[in-house]
């Protein structure tokens, strides 16, 4: 079987609908580089939409109804969107789920220091990386700092014209012989993932202040400007700016979630910009045609919903990941709303429910093309994709999705005229991956993962379709319009 190039299929009006989906799309990206900012453009979004949040509707007691739209936040960093439909919810949900989290250096809780004359931030990589991927390249930092008396800073620093960024440093090719000789992985070790933020030492003018001086050769030209370097200049230097630009200390640094991620905007990428280059696809690009395909569709038989999560690239853990009982929470919160909620409705609604995980698929690559299984790969611009399992080895770790549940989507999706392929993640035994799949399949439901194909997967900028991002919107829309 053959897939044909979905680019072939568009005329002139669908060619304009994937350039403006796209064009939001990239807005999404630019402007939600962490999971706290991904949060705020949702539900700027969805509120305009008609989304009212759940936590008001408990507290003023109001009942929904069909045609009612919710949405529930948890700790800033995931959330679930329902919209009431016309059957009951004992009936089961269409669900959509995606995951907001990427690859990314977070910064340690104690993490400046100073050496050699630099000012570092240390750093532990989060997610699944090629280490090497993320030195020399200009990185900015996101995130916030919560101080004791619980006011949060925001910060968002290197994204701009006139911002600075930041690096991590590599070893020059002249001296590199050595280095050039170990393994991939061990080219760059984490420990050396420490971006560097400064390189100025702060100088005291007044010659009675309480420092040291440091002694070498610039003391005779420090003394004649009547200035002298304390100890540690450059850190000191660095916490100088941060209280000054952000009112913040050296110990905030404990309550605070930083992320060092690639800076700049995403990018046309080819002569004929028919895809984006860009950081965060995976798997952000599963999660904005999610919420774009709720906004859309209107008055659904069966409730449906959409669930974007974190902590999905280390495993789905913690009280933010697809494990914790969040989402459960909220679905029992919205039954009762209903008026329908008992323990048993609850569990069969979520055994009812039908389940589209929407999650990347890795792209073929001519370039390392041993690597995968042509005939059972996905194509760049060849649609949305269907993974009826992932894991590794003998499918371990995989959701295997029902032959009965396939032939549903295939029917679903050839009525709408949806564009889509089928795949597996690469070669049998060479690797693999997972999903929050086989999370909701512990209910009972069915679940598939779907997505969209990406070319250079978990590198600090991944590249994707435009056609395959505007197929998957319109594949999400046809699921929660028709399935079940």
């Amino acid at each position: 079987m053959e897939n044909q190039n979905v680019w072939l299929t568009y005329d002139e009006n669908s060619l304009e609908q994937v350039s403006e989906f796209a064009a939001g799309y990239m807005d999404f990206l630019n402007r939600g580089k962490t999971e706290r900012e991904c949060i705020d453009y949702i539900v700027s979004e969805i509120e305009a939409a008609g989304y009212m949040e759940l936590e008001k509707l408990i507290r003023d007691g109001v009942k929904c109804k069909a045609g009612d739209k919710i949405y529930c936040v948890h700790m800033n960093k995931s959330i679930a969107m329902f919209q009431i439909g016309k059957k009951p919810m004992e009936e089961g949900m269409n669900i959509l789920g995606a995951h907001i989290d990427s690859p990314r250096l977070d910064i340690k809780q104690n993490p400046l220091y100073e050496d050699g004359g630099f000012a570092y931030l240390d750093t532990h990589y989060y997610g699944g990386v090629k280490k090497y991927q993320w030195v020399t390249l200009p990185l900015a930092i996101h995130g916030v700092v919560v101080k004791k008396d619980g006011t949060t800073i925001e910060i968002s620093v290197g994204e701009e014209e006139d911002d600075p960024v930041f690096f991590v440093s590599d070893l020059l090719i002249h001296l590199a012989q050595e280095q050039l000789e170990k393994k991939a992985a061990k080219v760059i070790e984490g420990e050396a993932l420490d971006i560097i933020v400064g390189n100025k030492p702060i100088v005291i003018g007044d010659e009675n202040d309480d420092c040291t001086v440091e002694k070498d050769a610039s003391d005779d030209t420090e003394k004649k400007a009547g200035k002298k370097a304390a100890k540690d200049a450059v850190k000191k230097g660095i916490l100088d700016i941060l209280k000054k630009e952000y009112d913040m200390d050296e110990e905030d640094f404990i309550s605070a979630e930083l992320e060092v991620v690639p800076a700049g905007k995403a990018r046309d990428a080819g002569f004929d910009r028919s895809m984006i280059l860009a950081y965060g696809h995976d798997d952000r690009v599963c999660a904005y045609p999610s919420m774009e395909a709720m906004i859309e569709v209107e008055a659904p038989e069966r409730t449906t919903c959409c669930i974007l999560v974190d902590k999905e690239e280390i495993g789905s853990v913690g009280a933010t990941g697809m494990q914790s009982h969040f989402f459960e929470n909220a679905v029992a919160e919205v039954i009762n709303l209903a008026g329908q909620y008992n323990e048993l409705s609850l569990r069969r609604c979520l055994s009812n429910s039908y389940m589209l995980s929407s999650d990347v698929s890795s792209a073929f690559d001519p370039s390392f093309a041993a690597s995968f299984d042509k005939k059972n790969v996905a194509y760049l611009g060849n649609g949305m994709v269907f993974n009826k399992f992932t894991g590794s080895r003998g499918k371990s770790g995989s959701n295997d999705a029902n032959a009965e549940y396939l032939a549903q989507l295939r029917k679903v999706m050839g009525d709408h005229k949806v564009n889509f392929q089928t795949a597996e993640l690469g070669r049998v035994d060479l690797g693999g991956g997972g999903t929050i799949a086989y999370i909701l399949a512990l209910y009972g439901m069915n679940v598939i993962d779907s997505g969209v194909a990406v070319l250079n997967m978990h590198a600090p900028w991944e590249a994707i379709s435009k056609a395959d991002l505007y197929e998957a919107k319109r594949g999400y829309a046809a699921f929660l319009k028709d399935i079940g």
